[in-house]
């Protein structure tokens, strides 16, 4: 489990300048926070809904608070909870790899962090005497749409081509190369190309599946404590439908 520190709730008032907010906290005091790399993300600027702050993390940022969770209505009538920090998939990832939560990726004896690969640099590698290497990239999926449609960040950019691509020359050399989608929002259930993927972005995506890349998706699960978000576990492996 990611835990998160002891997070503040609050009303969105407006988002602004995409990476910065305007909250109003339930004890009445009104604050600018920082969201990190939520883009284009039209789902979280819905005035009204309560949203989730930490204190900062990084002592040199002026901005006090952090904009974690976004409690978004769905059709069913319910609230998904969905983390709007794009920079946190990373570490939800490390901490169910080290945990030994995700089954296909469990058993290897080491870690590596931003492993420099031909041309780019991959999240992750595991490795293991008798298991050899499997090498992994995170892309979290995340809301852009209200109405449910999804994005993954950097996916369709030179950068994320470059991942893309250096996966699929790995697996094409034999290594064990995954792409992994962090599924960060309570009210997604699967992975397809006609609601979250670009469909450029999609095609490749296809191809290098097809070329031995590994293709794996996991959920959230949001741990509550009365109602208070107090960490996130990367449990629930989801559909990936290409």
């Amino acid at each position: 489990m990611l835990p998160y520190p002891a997070l503040v709730p609050g009303t969105l008032i407006k988002r602004y300048k995409r990476f910065l907010a305007d909250v109003r906290l339930d004890d009445g005091r009104d604050v600018v926070a920082h969201c990190p790399n939520t883009g284009s993300m039209k789902a979280v600027n819905v005035p009204g809904c309560r949203v989730w702050l930490s204190p900062s993390d990084n002592p040199k940022r002026k901005l006090a608070w952090t904009w974690e969770f976004i409690e978004l209505p769905q059709a069913s009538g319910q609230v998904a909870l969905a983390s709007v920090h794009t920079g946190r998939a990373n570490r939800i990832v490390e901490a169910a790899l080290e945990a030994g939560e995700l089954a296909p990726l469990a058993g290897y004896a080491t870690l590596r962090r931003e492993v420099k690969v031909a041309d780019a640099r991959l999240d992750f590698r595991l490795d293991d005497p008798e298991r050899g290497r499997a090498y992994i990239e995170v892309k979290q999926v995340t809301l852009k749409e209200p109405d449910g449609h999804g994005y993954f960040p950097d996916s369709v950019s030179v950068r994320g081509t470059k991942h893309l691509h250096s996966l699929r020359v790995l697996a094409e050399q034999g290594e064990r190369a995954v792409l992994l989608f962090c599924v960060a929002h309570e009210g997604i259930a699967d992975v397809a190309a006609a609601a979250h993927i670009d469909a450029t972005y999609a095609a490749a995506l296809a191809e290098a599946s097809a070329s031995g890349v590994e293709v794996l998706a996991y959920g959230i699960d949001v741990i509550r404590e009365q109602q208070r978000p107090i960490g996130v576990r990367l449990t629930r492996s989801l559909p990936v439908r290409l």
